[in-house]
């Protein structure tokens, strides 16, 4: 029985840890395409 719960604790674990990776790509992405339009308009592109 306790098996079950370890089961099903390391499978919450690792749903949560992928959850935390797109979240963490999505937002780098997102600040990374800021950072670019920012030096894009310092140099007048935009």
């Amino acid at each position: 029985m306790p098996k079950k719960v370890d089961v099903s604790s390391s499978a919450l674990q690792n749903s949560d840890t992928a959850q935390f990776v797109s979240i963490a790509l999505f937002s780098g992405v997102g600040l990374l395409v800021s950072l670019v339009i920012v030096i894009c308009r310092m140099n007048g592109i935009f």
